[in-house]
């Protein structure tokens, strides 16, 4: 069982609408809860805090990790028509400043938290948490983008969108290829450094729209900088865990839980 606190403003900016959060909670709180803060995806255009993974209920993602003992922190940012990079970026460290402040009115432990995004969701959790220094404890990032100058490479050889019409290209507010610096700024494998908290990386196999090797390029990086990393690529899945059977979702969430269980420790 879990209970819900829902639309606590965060963050109000001058010409914005205010950002809000939901607290998701287990029933019984009884001591200062380890946190994930869930970062939706939605190619940073559209997607909503209240929808973890599109197609799965939310007994079976919230739920799933407010049974496993966290409190999950699921904020709403600026999508990109309304600001583009690296506004994301700075509502999500708006967030994190929330639980720093504020969790402890929800019986949130804001020195164990975890930060956790799918998609577009991953990139920003990942470039938050790739800042120095991080004031997370690990990272659960799943399919998302982590070379945009590679996947406008990608977009344009699947003749799939307009040059300044993917995804990538609203979210830098231009063409991509045009941009390469704003690009890479963008893109998490450039902003790998020593001593980064822990990843956890999971991957649809058979992802069209974000291609696993945007998570091996990533885990990569990681690695050769010393970053504790662990990779999960899924046979038969497409993007948004798409062709994966139950079982195997509720295995892919269990093994990122393991994950931020192991990181966030002991009160």
């Amino acid at each position: 069982m879990r209970r819900v606190v829902c639309g606590v403003a965060y963050s109000v900016l001058p010409g914005y609408r205010p950002l809000e959060l939901d607290v998701h909670l287990p029933e019984d709180v009884t001591a200062p809860l380890p946190v994930v803060v869930e970062v939706h995806g939605g190619g940073w255009l559209r997607g909503s805090r209240g929808e973890f993974i599109p197609g799965l209920t939310d007994d079976e993602t919230f739920g799933r990790i407010t049974n496993a003992g966290f409190a999950v922190v699921a904020p709403s940012y600026r999508l990109s028509g309304e600001a583009h990079f690296p506004a994301q970026l700075d509502d999500l460290r708006a967030a994190l400043g929330w639980v720093s402040e504020s969790g402890g009115e929800h019986g949130l432990d804001p020195g164990r938290v975890v930060l956790w995004g799918s998609s577009a969701g991953g990139t920003i959790a990942a470039l938050v948490a790739l800042d120095s220094p991080s004031p997370v404890r690990g990272v659960v990032d799943w399919f998302g983008p982590s070379d945009l100058v590679a996947m406008a490479e990608h977009t344009r050889a699947r003749g799939a969108e307009e040059p300044g019409g993917s995804r990538e290209d609203r979210w830098l507010g231009g063409w991509v290829l045009d941009r390469l610096d704003l690009a890479r700024a963008a893109s998490p494998v450039h902003a790998v450094r020593a001593g980064a908290p822990p990843f956890h990386l999971a991957h649809g196999a058979n992802d069209d729209d974000v291609p696993p090797s945007q998570t091996i390029a990533f885990a990569d990086a990681l690695a050769s900088a010393g970053v504790a990393v662990d990779v999960q690529l899924e046979r038969g899945a497409a993007h948004l865990w798409r062709g994966a059977s139950p079982d195997r979702i509720a295995a892919l969430f269990d093994a990122a839980i393991l994950f931020a269980q192991s990181v966030v420790g002991e009160h």
